[in-house]
C-alpha cells in the first residue's frame, strides 16, 4: 500500500502547486498498521514458500522482522487462537468486546457510532466507535487487533452497561461469516460485591517482592525470619593459579560473546567504532561484527538514545555507550519516559530490551559536571533495573544477564576500574556464564558489622575489613551488584546476624542509595539492630577539581574504620 502520499510530486501538480501545498501528507495510524499487516502476510506466504516445513522464520534472508508484522499470519495448528482471541468448539478464535467503562465513576453510556463497519481490519489503538454518556462523548479504542465479525449493539442505542457485549472481533478475515447469526452467551447476575477499602494512594510500607508473592500481607517485616533466610551467597575462594583478567576485557568478552550468540544484539555510541571506544570496551568489535552491528554516531546523546529506543520496540537488543553516565541527562527523557514506562504504558504488549552501560560516578579531576554518581537517580524509577559491577567477574555476568534480559537495564560501570585486575572462576569464563540480576554477594563473611556498598567501594570496604580485622572486628563485606532490583533480603540476614551495618557510597547523602537501605533496614531488621544505621557518603557539594579536595570529598578506607568501629562502640 502506498502509505506517504506525494502531493508536491512535480509529475502530478504543477509548479505552483508544489509550492503551496506541504510535500508530504502522513497516512492514519490505522492505515499504517494495516499496511503492516498486509506485509506481514506477504512476508509469511514468502517465507513459507521458502521454507518447506512451515512456520514464521523472522529471519529469513538475514533481515529482522518485528513480531507486529505477524498478526495476521498465525499457526493455524493452535485451537485456541492467539493473544485475547480464545476458540471455543462451535467458533474459532474471537474476542468479545464489552462496553467499556471510561471513567472511574461511570456505570451505563450510549453507542454514538461505529466507526468500524463489520468486515473491517481494527488494528490495535483503531478507534472503532464513539461513547456519548452525559458529561461528554468519548471514543472507544481498540485493545486488540482482528477483523469486525459482528456488531451486536447498534449505534444510538443508550442505557447500556458497562461490560455488555458490543461486538466481536474474530482473529481470521475468512471466519467473519461464521459469526452472522452471533448471539452472546448470557451470564447470570453476579451477586453484589462487597464493599471493598478506599484503595490508598499513598504506598507506606513498599513492597518490592514479585507480584504472584504479594497475597502474603507484609506486617511485621522480616524481623522474624531465620537469622539464615535470604542470606546472599558467598563469594568463591579462588585459587592462586586462577586466570586473571582485567574489568575493562571483561566487558570486552561479555559484548563480543553476546554479539556472536544474539545477532540482534548491536552496540551504539560516540567513538564505539572507528576509534575502539573511548575507554576501549569495544576494542576489535568493529572488525569482528562490521559497521552495521558497531555504530558511531554523532555527539547527540537525546538523538541516538531514541534510536536505540525505537529500535529495541521493533525487536532488536541495542547496548548504548554514554561516554560518561553524566552525558546521560541529555537523554534521561528516553531512558525514564520511553524505556522505562513502555512496557507498563503498553499493558505489556512492548517491551524494551535495551542496555544503557557506561562509566559512572567520580573519575580523578574532572570536576563537578563529569563526577557525579547517578545511581540512586536511576534505581529510583519503576521500569528499570540498574547494575552497578565490582570486578572482572561482576562486570562479565552482569553484562551478558544485562543483554539478555527482555527490560530496559542501567549498567553503572566505574572508569577507574577499568584497569584493575581480578582473579575469575572457570565457570565465569564460560559463553554461557551469567551472573543473576537482584542478588547481592558476601565478599567476606563477618559476625560484628555488616559494610554494605557498590561498585568501587567494595573494594575500600574490603580494605577496611582487613584493617578491622586487625582490631578483633570481624566485618561482613557485601556486594550489592544489582541496585534495582535491591536484594533486600541478604542485607536483612546480614543485620541479624551482625546486628551493626554501615553502608559506603560515593554518591550524595540526601535521598541516596544508602538513605534507601537505612530505611529498608529499619522496616526489615529493626529489633536486630544493637547500634543506629550508620551511612558514609560522598560530601555533599559539587565534586571539587583540585586532587587534595577532591579526596576529601569522597569515602576513604579510614573513614570506613573509623565508622565501622564507632558502630561496635570501640
Amino acid at each position: 500500500p502506498r502509505l506517504v502520499q506525494a502531493r508536491g510530486d512535480p509529475e502530478r501538480c504543477s509548479a505552483r502547486q508544489a509550492l503551496s501545498n506541504p510535500p508530504l501528507t502522513m497516512a492514519s495510524r490505522s492505515a499504517l498498521r494495516r499496511g503492516l499487516a498486509v506485509i506481514g502476510d506477504a512476508y509469511a506466504r514468502s517465507s513459507r514458500a521458502a521454507n518447506a516445513g512451515g512456520g514464521n522464520n523472522a529471519f529469513a534472508g538475514g533481515q529482522h522482522i518485528h513480531r507486529l508484522l505477524f498478526t495476521a499470519s498465525r499457526d493455524t495448528a493452535n485451537p485456541n487462537g492467539t493473544r485475547g482471541f480464545a476458540a471455543n468448539a462451535d467458533l474459532p478464535p474471537h474476542q468479545v468486546v464489552p462496553f467499556p467503562s471510561l471513567s472511574p465513576t461511570m456505570t451505563h453510556g450510549g453507542i454514538a457510532g461505529w466507526k468500524k463497519k463489520e468486515g473491517e481490519f481494527v488494528a490495535t489503538g483503531d478507534i472503532i466507535a464513539d461513547i456519548q454518556t452525559d458529561k461528554a462523548t468519548m471514543e472507544m479504542e481498540s485493545m486488540e487487533e482482528g477483523w469486525m465479525a459482528k456488531i451486536i449493539v447498534p449505534e444510538g442505542t443508550e442505557d447500556i452497561p458497562v461490560g455488555k457485549p458490543v461486538a466481536v472481533l474474530c482473529e481470521e478475515q475468512a471466519d467473519i461469516a461464521a459469526f452472522k447469526d452471533y448471539v452472546p452467551e448470557a451470564s447470570a447476575d453476579a451477586p453484589p460485591a462487597a464493599a471493598a477499602e478506599p484503595a490508598r494512594a499513598v504506598l507506606e510500607r513498599p513492597d518490592y517482592r514479585p507480584i504472584g508473592e504479594r497475597s502474603v500481607p507484609l506486617t511485621t517485616g522480616l524481623a522474624s525470619k531465620p537469622l539464615e533466610d535470604g542470606a546472599a551467597a558467598l563469594a568463591p575462594v579462588l585459587d592462586a593459579d586462577s586466570p586473571v583478567m582485567t574489568v575493562r576485557d571483561a566487558l570486552n568478552s561479555a559484548l563480543a560473546e553476546e554479539m556472536e550468540r544474539d545477532e540482534k544484539v548491536f552496540i551504539m555510541g560516540e567513538e564505539v567504532g572507528d576509534y575502539q571506544g573511548a575507554y576501549k570496551i569495544t576494542k576489535g568489535l568493529l572488525q569482528r561484527f562490521g559497521a552495521d552491528r558497531v555504530r558511531d554516531t554523532p555527539i547527540t546523546e537525546a538523538g541516538f538514545t531514541g534510536l536505540a529506543c525505537g529500535a529495541a520496540m521493533m525487536g532488536l537488543k541495542p547496548v548504548v555507550e554514554f561516554m560518561t553516565f553524566n552525558f546521560s541527562m541529555q537523554a534521561i527523557d528516553h531512558i525514564v519516559n520511553t524505556a522505562a514506562k513502555t512496557l507498563y504504558m503498553s499493558a505489556g504488549t512492548i517491551s524494551v530490551p535495551i542496555v544503557f552501560r557506561g562509566p559512572n560516578g567520580a573519575a580523578a579531576g574532572v570536576g563537578a559536571q563529569h563526577s557525579q554518581c547517578f545511581a540512586a537517580w536511576y534505581m529510583s524509577i519503576p521500569g528499570l533495573k540498574v547494575l552497578a559491577p565490582y570486578d572482572a567477574e561482576d562486570a562479565r555476568g552482569l553484562l551478558k544477564a544485562a543483554i539478555r534480559d527482555p527490560d530496559p537495564v542501567v549498567f553503572l560501570e566505574n572508569e577507574l576500574m577499568y584497569g584493575e585486575s581480578f582473579p575469575v572462576s572457570k565457570e565465569a569464563l564460560s559463553t554461557d556464564y551469567v551472573a543473576p540480576i537482584g542478588k547481592a554477594l558476601v565478599m567476606k563473611p563477618g559476625t560484628d558489622v555488616t559494610l554494605v556498598s557498590f561498585s568501587k567501594m567494595v573494594g575500600f570496604c574490603k580494605k577496611a575489613a582487613d584493617e578491622l580485622a586487625k582490631e578483633g572486628i570481624e566485618a561482613e563485606v557485601i556486594n550489592l551488584r544489582s541496585l534495582r532490583p535491591l536484594d533486600r533480603d541478604a542485607i536483612a540476614a546480614s543485620v541479624r546476624k551482625t546486628n551493626r551495618i554501615v553502608v559506603v557510597e560515593e554518591g550524595w547523602p540526601q535521598a541516596g542509595v544508602g538513605a534507601e537501605i537505612a530505611t529498608m533496614v529499619m522496616e526489615d531488621a529493626f529489633d536486630h539492630l544493637d547500634a543506629p544505621v550508620e551511612r558514609i557518603t560522598g560530601v555533599d557539594v559539587p565534586m571539587p577539581y583540585a586532587a587534595n579536595l577532591e579526596n576529601a570529598a569522597l569515602p576513604q578506607v579510614e573513614d570506613i574504620v573509623r565508622v565501622a568501629k564507632r558502630v561496635c562502640y570501640k
